[in-house]
């Protein structure tokens, strides 16, 4: 564990000592702002047609089930641009549901997201580095969700993170290493204190004018808990990527893959989804 956290900070490490002292942005920039990351819609569908007709045909887009795959995202922030700091504070939503007609039986509805997160972060500006801030940052946080799966709580999580980060850059928008302490009440029952270290890229890339490949990933690894609760991750990962074409005003379309991975502590294998579409978004920033 000593060894992998070496190599963790070690890039913070080089970063610290060969960044150059921050210096103070147009004055014009400063201020709040309101900030619509993004107001989207992922969706996929499949369409079959009298597939019980065909069920023994060795053609699969005969015999295959209709599926429809959607999920909503919003994503705004309040933010405090200044000199020495930013100050960003955000509401992250996300409902994703999947929804199988096979060819016998009644329809089956599955939620493959349900997210809300509430968090502030505060990050100082002390050096910079590739055109970006670097400094140090806290974040709290709340995780929950619109509703419960069946069977299982509702998610209840209070998180605090704390580390160094670059941010605002021409590519990298958001880049950090952290130490992460989480409260879950999701269990009433049995209520766990968790410590974790968590790595986290957020990148943006122009192809050409109008069209841009964004990656959004993290790591997160588990390395001490207040109890034993089986659901509880061992540690989880995240990637998204999309390159989104430009339409009109804040509106751009693209396709898009995203994969999770996390692997639970009453587990003896790991868990994951993948799951490739087409999103259309809507974004903008105003100032107050």
């Amino acid at each position: 564990m000593t060894n992998k956290l070496s190599l963790l900070l070690l890039p913070a490490v080089i970063l610290a000592a060969t960044a150059q002292s921050a210096h103070a942005a147009d004055a014009e920039n400063y201020g709040w702002s309101a900030v619509l990351k993004k107001a989207g819609l992922e969706f996929s569908s499949t369409s079959v047609k009298n597939s019980k007709e065909y069920k023994d045909s060795p053609n699969a887009e005969l015999s295959g089930d209709s599926e429809t795959v959607t999920k909503g995202i919003f994503d705004f922030s309040l933010i405090d641009q200044q000199e020495k700091f930013k100050w960003d504070n955000n509401l992250f939503m996300e409902y994703g549901k999947t929804k199988l007609k096979p060819k016998e039986g009644p329809d089956v509805t599955n939620e493959t997201a349900d997210k809300i997160l509430l968090s502030t972060d505060y990050a100082r500006k002390v050096w910079r580095y590739w055109e970006a801030d670097v400094g140090p940052f806290a974040n709290l946080a709340y995780q929950t969700e619109f509703k419960p799966n069946d069977g299982a709580p509702r998610t209840k999580i209070a998180r605090a993170t704390s580390g160094i980060k670059m941010f605002d850059g021409p590519y990298i928008k958001n880049m950090y290493i952290a130490g992460v302490g989480e409260y879950d009440f999701t269990y009433s029952h049995n209520k766990t204190t968790k410590f974790a270290y968590e790595i986290g890229l957020l990148a943006e890339y122009p192809l050409r004018e109008g069209i841009k490949f964004n990656l959004d990933t993290y790591f997160r690894d588990y390395v001490a808990y207040s109890s034993y609760n089986p659901k509880d991750f061992k540690y989880e990962f995240s990637a998204k990527t999309n390159m989104m074409v430009d339409i009109y005003k804040g509106l751009a379309i693209g396709p898009y893959a995203q994969y999770f991975r996390a692997e639970d502590r009453g587990s003896k294998d790991y868990g994951s989804s993948t799951i490739i579409g087409v999103e259309a978004s809507f974004g903008g920033e105003w100032g107050l």
